[in-house]
């Protein structure tokens, strides 16, 4: 046997096989598998992807970038939108292209994409988008990325009811191979339906790897016999909105249902012939399922024995009703497991009202049958937690000792992994040499506010921060505060993303309501929080100065770590100047004097990307390293304190607490320095000491 060539290309240059991908590597590949499809078919298609970054698709952008060789070859265009809503009026716009004359394709199939904020963003548009319908050999595919427990947002998200509130299907993948063949399956359906579709996404998807099938033949599509309308169901012009409301509920939603049934989307995964329980579920907590059956010791066999049926719903909304009819038959209980608020569990329960009473067994999920709690709609599932549960209903039927045994060893297994509470937390903070770390402090007497970006975690520093908004609406809460309290001036920091996002209309609503507030622009020159991406559209400070300056602000003050590098010539409006970042107080006192609005914008790059690009050999890597004498240091902490910088770290020596820098940590933003301390020892041209490795020593066993 010999080992085939590998190349890191694999994932898109393999045309059919199996590849290793990422979950955003797999949403990448999935039109690339469309195009190929479609030239099997005899269809000139192109593809067009457009949308916003945010966790968990964060770094899906840097994906379509690195493949853009590829997309390239299957005439596929990567276009980052400016904001979610932008990006999906473009898609929009993609599905129009052959209304006109002109069109190079026979029609183009569409990627949106946005985190569970970005869905709720483009209600709007994906209401118009989705009643318009798809182009006959376009199609539309909305990945939406949901933070269930909101580990990087500032709300957990659950967009399934944006989508039903439009009347958006939804499809729900549980694992990676999933991701592709619902993306191809959610392309066919926007096509058959004339709807957009709705795809959801979550961290223990993105995050996670596997091999999979990516072969063009792999998924079979099947289209159900169906009545159509006069004009079919894909986008027209003219269209009356009237009759597009019509076709929508009259004949898309059913054709949606139509197509489900006819390709299995939802599916029995275990059966048994002497059938009391069916657990009902879908994406992610499908996976948890299966997991908490594993830790019962529940096989198929065993599953048979105990009365136990498994329903995997690929499409919760709308919920295909003869799928679930078939599943039903003589169960006793359903029990549905779903995270967040229920969406299968309210469907099934509608569907199955009006069935006799000896077809209709009992349903379960958020709360049983005599309204006590089961699970929470809140937070995350967990694989235990939902083996309690199953174990809880089986436990009813069959009393079961193998699985009440199960059941105490993984209770006895949890109790003995419980940690005893401290008052210790590993609170998030800004990297060694982040802008923020300066940029953020507020004079003495003043308040600011934040928003969305790693500067947030200013609220939690000393800092005299707090409360926020959603992305783009920084510092206008000010408008609805400033009449009703003595507090005179307030500032509010912003992103550079953000302004670009849509950050610019906020400034502009606090210029027309005539309040005092300085934003402070955090220009770092990167959208760190997401990977270290341009901001998009790519403003410079001198055009932001001009912007804001054309918008209202009385006084632009640009704030920086290198106030020589921007080029003789440069163009700044009258109204502004530059200073050095340790005039930062002074700057900020003057500002939050000025009557009405001033903007300060803090430019200084994003110390992580900063690293990258040293790394990469894009950016100079100054010479110079700093480091501590301990026996000069007197542990004061001034250092730590004016720099707020994690790489001044503590020293314990035998006369005390010193301080030390700590070089693997350490971006050379050289603040520590402003610590009034002769301590400091600058190192010119000294590299930090490798590691020696194990690479060339013999094996040993």
């Amino acid at each position: 046997m010999t080992n085939s060539d590998v190349s890191l290309d694999d994932k898109y240059s393999i045309e059919s096989g199996r590849i290793f991908v990422t979950g955003v590597q797999a949403l990448a590949r999935i039109p690339m598998v469309q195009r190929q499809r479609d030239v099997l078919e005899g269809l000139n298609t192109a593809g067009f992807i457009s949308g916003y970054r945010g966790s968990p698709v964060g770094g899906f952008d840097q994906q379509l970038w690195r493949a853009k060789k590829f997309l390239e070859q299957n005439h596929i265009r990567f276009q980052p939108g400016l904001n979610e809503d932008l990006a999906a009026s473009a898609i929009w716009g993609s599905q129009q292209t052959n209304l006109h004359e002109g069109g190079k394709y026979d029609g183009v199939f569409a990627i949106w994409y946005g985190k569970g904020p970005g869905v709720d963003r483009c209600g709007d548009v994906f209401k118009h988008g989705n009643m318009s319908g798809p182009a006959k050999h376009g199609g539309v595919l909305l990945i939406a990325g949901d933070d269930h427990a909101a580990k990087s947002s500032t709300v957990p998200h659950q967009s399934e009811y944006a989508f039903m509130d439009a009347s958006i299907p939804v499809l729900n993948p549980a694992g990676l191979q999933d991701i592709v063949d619902y993306g191809i399956l959610g392309f066919a359906m926007s096509r058959f339906s004339g709807c957009w579709v709705a795809f959801k996404t979550t961290a223990e998807n993105m995050d996670s790897s596997a091999s999979i099938d990516v072969s063009p033949d792999r998924v079979k599509i099947s289209l159900p016999k169906f009545d159509m309308p006069e004009g079919g169901l894909s986008i027209r012009w003219p269209d009356d909105w009237i009759e597009q409301e019509h076709r929508l509920h009259q004949y898309k939603l059913n054709a949606v249902r139509a197509f489900a049934r006819q390709n299995k989307i939802d599916k029995t995964i275990i059966n048994s012939q002497n059938p009391k329980l069916g657990v009902v579920t879908t994406g992610k907590s499908y996976l948890d399922v299966r997991q908490a059956l594993e830790d019962l010791g529940i096989n198929e066999a065993k599953a048979d024995k105990i009365g136990l049926r498994l329903y995997k719903v690929g499409m919760p909304w709308p919920l295909e009703p003869q799928g679930i009819d078939e599943f039903s038959q003589g169960l006793k209980e359903i029990l549905v497991i779903e995270e967040k608020r229920p969406i299968i569990e309210s469907q099934l329960k509608e569907h199955l009202y009006n069935h006799a009473p000896k077809n209709r067994p009992n349903v379960v999920g958020k709360y049983d049958d005599k309204g006590q709690f089961l699970q929470p709609a809140a937070g995350e599932l967990s694989p235990s937690l939902i083996a309690k549960v199953i174990a809880s209903r089986i436990l009813q039927f069959s009393d079961d000792t193998a699985i009440r045994e199960k059941l105490k060893f993984m209770q006895d297994k949890e109790n003995g992994l419980i940690k005893p509470e401290t008052d210790f937390a590993r609170t998030p903070f800004f990297c060694s040499g982040c802008p923020h770390n300066t940029s953020t402090k507020v004079p003495d007497g003043s308040r600011a506010t934040a928003g969305i970006g790693c500067h947030f975690m200013s609220v939690w520093m000393d800092r005299n921060t707090s409360t926020f908004t959603h992305m783009g609406a920084e510092g206008t809460p000010w408008i609805g505060q400033a009449p009703f309290t003595e507090t005179e001036h307030i500032f509010a920091n912003i992103g550079d993303g953000t302004y670009t996002h849509s950050g610019a209309l906020a400034i502009r609503a606090a210029a027309a309501s005539g309040v005092n507030i300085t934003y402070k622009i955090l220009y770092n020159d990167a959208v760190a929080m997401t990977g270290g991406q341009p901001a998009d559209g790519g403003f410079t400070v001198p055009q932001i100065a001009a912007q804001v300056a054309a918008e209202g602000a009385r006084e632009v003050r640009i704030v920086t770590d290198e106030p020589d590098k921007y080029p003789r010539g440069t163009k700044w409006p009258s109204s502004s100047s530059i200073h050095h970042r340790d005039d930062l107080d002074l700057v900020q006192r003057e500002l939050r004097e000025v009557e009405g609005l001033s903007v300060l914008i803090f430019d200084q790059t994003c110390a992580a990307e900063k690293r990258r690009r040293r790394k990469r050999g894009t950016m100079v890597d100054p010479p110079k390293r700093i480091f501590i004498n301990d026996m000069v240091c007197e542990g004061c902490g001034d250092c730590g304190v004016t720099s707020n910088c994690v790489s001044v770290s503590p020293l314990e020596t035998e006369f005390g607490r010193k301080r030390f820098i700590d070089q693997s940590a350490c971006n050379k933003d050289y603040s520590c320095v402003k610590g009034f301390c002769p301590s400091f020892v600058n190192v010119i041209g000294g590299n930090v000491k490798k590691n020696k490795t194990a690479e060339n020593l013999p094996l040993t066993f």
